[in-house]
């Protein structure tokens, strides 16, 4: 399987709502599209058979809104995923909606509970604090511009590994913390990252971690079956991008990532 870095929505939840209250008297130069997709920097699953999260409403807000509340409901329809399956570029819809032309810098997703499922055990259900209540703040940097009758587009990258914490290791786990570590991304201004990772005699090898850097990890990725990976959302510029694999050499390289396009990069990872 090739992996593309193409954004694939997943048929789970699409919210497409046609408008804001008086939308009939408002002309299609007044209003864009704003439409959120979720998709996770993912982390290998030997013990983990799925790491659930339930959403129950997601707003954004204005820039230098006035007046009223600043935020504007994009969707309160609950949905549920298991990040597992949001993995090397697969992203969920969660909202879709017209909003008027502006430029928008925050959103506030509501997280009710979480849970992690483990392959041969137990289910550990967890609790998001506050997140269901006041929500958590995702500021949105550089702000997203909406502009009359276009789509603009964001991506949240949930860190599972970041954000699952696990109680103990390997057959001693007693339970998971859940802090969500969410990154948001303009889709009009990053970029992505793709390829595949593979050893001396060209044989895939899954399981193989990929991380991009500046000074400090920006995201990270784990290879499939086939050796394939994909990172979504990283912001134009040059970073090191390496690719490590147990019982294999670390390979580094050096790569520019352009806003709106994506980069290649396969690895060939030599035994030790």
């Amino acid at each position: 399987m090739k992996i593309t870095g193409k954004i694939v929505t997943l048929g789970l939840l699409a919210l497409l709502i046609a408008g804001l209250g008086a939308c009939d008297s408002i002309s299609s130069d007044d209003v864009g599209t704003l439409s959120v997709s979720l998709t996770d920097a993912p982390f290998p699953t030997d013990l983990v058979a799925e790491a659930n999260v339930t959403v129950t409403k997601l707003e954004v807000r204005e820039a230098g809104g006035t007046g009223g509340s600043p935020f504007i409901i994009l969707t309160e329809t609950v949905q549920s995923y298991n990040l597992l399956d949001l993995r090397n570029g697969v992203t969920a819809a969660l909202a879709s909606l017209d909003v008027p032309v502006g430029s928008y810098d925050l959103l506030r997703i509501y997280i009710s509970e979480g849970s992690v499922v483990m392959k041969a055990g137990p289910t550990y259900n967890l609790t998001v604090p506050s997140g269901a209540q006041t929500g958590l703040k995702l500021f949105i940097s550089p702000a997203i511009d909406v502009t009359g009758g276009l789509t603009s587009d964001l991506i949240l990258d949930l860190d599972v590994e970041q954000s699952f914490i696990s109680q103990g290791q390997g057959d001693g786990i007693t339970g998971f913390l859940f802090k969500p570590v969410i990154r948001v991304a303009n889709a009009s201004t990053v970029g992505s990252l793709a390829g595949s990772t593979t050893d001396t005699s060209a044989i895939a090898i899954a399981d193989a971690r990929i991380w991009v850097a500046q000074d400090s990890v920006v995201a990270n990725s784990y290879s499939d079956a086939n050796g394939n990976y994909a990172i979504l959302g990283l912001p134009s510029g040059t970073y090191t991008a390496s690719a490590s694999a147990t019982g294999y050499d670390t390979v580094v390289v050096s790569i520019d990532i352009g806003a709106g396009s994506q980069t290649t990069a396969s690895f060939e990872l030599t035994a030790q």
